[in-house]
């Protein structure tokens, strides 16, 4: 395989940040396919339209996922990427590698594949990007049996379940994110290789409601860490910051001041207006406080989550493809998460919500959207699961209220029987 003239591709290496343009041509050294790519891009520039085929069924055997087909429209210009299929890999938890094992991929990856990776897809898997479908079977073969590794999910099917750094490395990490997504990954393993939903489903977990794996927008389910008690309170490091022994953030949240300014920078960015200062003392009316993490973050000398620590369940949450993006819904506002029960809380949820969505949900409907066709209360009851007032998005406006039969007392149901008989006649 040849270079191709790619002028607009060359000019992609001009800017001030590291080409991925300059990592194609130095790949291609080892694997001349990538001359292809390079070459392929270009004339997808050119002609403002992509160059690569949608989709195509291509897998190893037993495994409805994992691998998502690649094909080029144009492969008599382009033969090196003729098919150039994606190979998704379950990621450890929180994404923490062995050096070793990443050397041995990498070395695999060349001999069976283009050596060019993404870490990570928005689902969290690895990615290794293109290869050939003869190349499939002997890949699988030596990623399960020489490195033990499996791969992820892809299709109509549960994607590769993703968790943050949580408690391994994060002092806000109110649950075990680790534990909860290594323990749904193993039980669900029949779900994630055989595609059985209406479409995909992506569990998410993070410790905190900084989210830092952006859980409530990516995830069809999302379990997000809080606490039900009251904010652990330092007073003595409140004092700190406020006279300047401590810096925003330990030093990482730059001052809008020379000095720390607890009005300014905290209590004026509560989101609820929950926190006020008598003298140099902190108050927080924590009924009022959604946990929002801000106030922590900035201060995190001074302020600690509570003692009872568990998780809010949301649901629904998608990139645009029906209805547009949405976030997800919070469902159950807190929930213990123990590993010594197998987290049967959270199994439960996921499998009744399962049970109806596949039976329920159309074809290439995500969990969000079936939710907005059917409605939240509908779905709080598919949940059995108690309207409360966090449910709430906005106050009501439509001003008729419909009762259904069995929320109507008996006498009311006499009296309307009798009204519309008396008018009949």
């Amino acid at each position: 395989m040849s270079k191709h003239e790619t002028p607009l591709m060359d000019e992609l290496e001009n800017g001030p940040w590291p080409s991925f343009v300059s990592d194609l041509k130095r790949q291609a050294e080892k694997s001349p396919q990538c001359w292809d790519i390079i070459g392929q891009m270009e004339l997808s520039f050119k002609d403002r339209m992509t160059h690569w085929k949608h989709g195509g069924i291509v897998g190893v055997f037993g495994y409805g996922g994992g691998i998502i087909g690649r094909y080029s429209d144009v492969p008599d210009q382009f033969p090196g990427v003729a098919h150039f299929h994606t190979v998704r890999l379950n990621q450890p938890s929180s994404k923490f590698y062995r050096t070793d094992l990443l050397r041995k991929l990498c070395d695999l990856w060349e001999k069976r594949g283009s050596g060019m990776t993404n870490m990570h897809g928005s689902t969290g898997d690895l990615i290794l990007l293109g290869t050939k479908t003869e190349e499939l079977e002997p890949l699988f073969y030596d990623l399960t049996h020489d490195l033990q590794w499996d791969l992820g999910g892809s299709g109509s099917n549960l994607r590769t379940p993703e968790c943050c750094v949580g408690k391994a490395r994060c002092e806000w990490s109110c649950f075990d994110t680790q534990a909860l997504c290594y323990g749904l990954t193993m039980k669900y393993q029949d779900e994630i290789h055989r595609p059985a939903f209406p479409y995909k489903f992506k569990i998410k977990f993070s410790g905190c409601a900084n989210d830092c794996v952006s859980a409530l927008a990516r995830a069809d389910l999302s379990v997000i860490g809080t606490w039900r008690d009251n904010i652990r309170i330092n007073q003595a490091e409140v004092k700190n910051y406020l006279n300047g022994a401590s810096k925003s953030g330990g030093g990482a949240i730059p001052s809008r001041a020379d000095k720390f300014n607890i009005k300014a920078e905290v209590l004026d960015l509560c989101p609820t207006g929950c926190m006020w200062m008598e003298g140099d003392t902190l108050k927080i009316d924590d009924a009022e406080c959604t946990r929002c993490m801000h106030c922590l973050n900035v201060m995190p000398k001074a302020l600690r989550p509570g003692v009872e620590q568990g998780a809010s369940i949301m649901m629904g949450a998608k990139a645009p493809i029906l209805e547009g993006a949405q976030l997800g819904t919070m469902i159950i506002p807190f929930l213990k998460v123990d590993p010594e029960t197998e987290f049967e809380e959270v199994v439960e949820i996921i499998e009744k919500c399962w049970d109806y969505w596949m039976e329920h949900g159309k074809n290439r409907e995500r969990l969000g959207e079936t939710m907005q066709r059917i409605g939240l209360p509908t779905f709080l009851r598919v949940m059995e699961i108690e309207p409360l007032p966090q449910h709430i998005k906005e106050p009501r406006s439509n001003p008729y209220v419909f009762w259904r039969e069995e929320e109507v007392e008996g006498g009311w149901q006499r009296d309307i029987k009798e009204f519309r008989k008396k008018h009949a006649q």
